[in-house]
């Protein structure tokens, strides 16, 4: 008996090595799950608990990347979400930086607070763990795109006379609408409204006549028209004057041709040194 106890005993120690040893061999599976109890309470103690710091005022330029490979410097950063515009994508100017422990994360605040980065004086401080809000670090380790800006574009539509119209057209009726809201509910309340800005209005195409389209300037209209028929009825008026118009060109005097007849240009003299040669 006591060679197969000793046999058990050694066959569960090469199982399993344990730092613990029972001395009763049916007994070293408990102890081992004691051991193993005491170890993850031990470790869960010695557990680092997190802390979030608040940075503000940031410099323009800095971006997840930047902010992360500065602030490793401290210590480790488990998390980081740097506050971006909707509409642009821009920075905000202000990010939340959570470090593994909040030891840490207080000497962080206490140290960058007030601390001239870039021309600017960083604001830092420590939220504790009742103030962190559930969602303040969702999606942030997805990849930051920029966003395609629609309300953007159509705010900077080119509009035409007749979209305007429309536009100014829906703004007066809910203005009239709610002037009507106020009446009903006994408020005597007048203002000027889109209606005194003077908001385009669809214009109305004017019909002209064909014998209005058909007149035609003359050359001493200070704005002639030149248009197919015009030339044609100009052409048409040449032919029918008999008199020819001449054109005569006078020519200046000799005199005058004289003075103003340039010198002839005399030849190039040799000098003299080649005439002795």
């Amino acid at each position: 008996m006591a060679a197969a106890a000793a046999e058990e005993e050694a066959g569960v120690s090469a199982r399993a090595p344990a730092s613990f040893l029972s001395l009763e061999p049916q007994l070293q599976r408990t102890v081992q799950k004691k051991v193993r109890r005491a170890r993850k309470k031990q470790a869960a103690e010695e557990e680092l608990t997190p802390g979030v710091v608040y940075v503000g005022h940031l410099p323009r330029g800095l971006c997840e990347p930047q902010l992360r490979h500065y602030f490793e410097q401290f210590g480790t950063v488990r998390r980081l979400r740097l506050s971006r515009s909707k509409k642009t994508g821009g920075s905000k100017g202000y990010a939340f930086i959570e470090f593994e422990s909040d030891d840490v994360a207080k000497i962080v605040a206490d140290t960058m607070n007030n601390y001239l980065f870039s021309e600017r004086l960083l604001k830092c401080q420590f939220m504790p763990p009742e103030r962190v809000h559930a969602n303040l670090f969702k999606n942030c380790e997805r990849v930051f795109q920029k966003p395609s800006q629609p309300a953007v574009r159509r705010y900077n539509k080119v509009r035409s006379l007749v979209e305007k119209a429309k536009m100014a057209k829906r703004l007066l009726r809910k203005e009239n609408c709610l002037r009507k809201r106020l009446a009903e509910k006994g408020i005597k309340y007048n203002f000027p409204g889109f209606a005194a800005q003077g908001l385009p209005v669809k214009r109305k195409k004017v019909k002209t006549s064909k014998a209005k389209q058909n007149v035609s300037l003359t050359s001493q209209d200070p704005t002639p028209v030149c248009t197919p028929t015009v030339l044609e009825r100009r052409k048409a008026q040449q032919g029918d004057d008999d008199t020819d118009n001449e054109i005569t060109i006078k020519l200046p005097p000799s005199s005058v041709k004289k003075a103003v007849q340039r010198p002839k240009k005399q030849p190039w003299k040799k000098n003299n040194v080649q005439k002795q040669k």
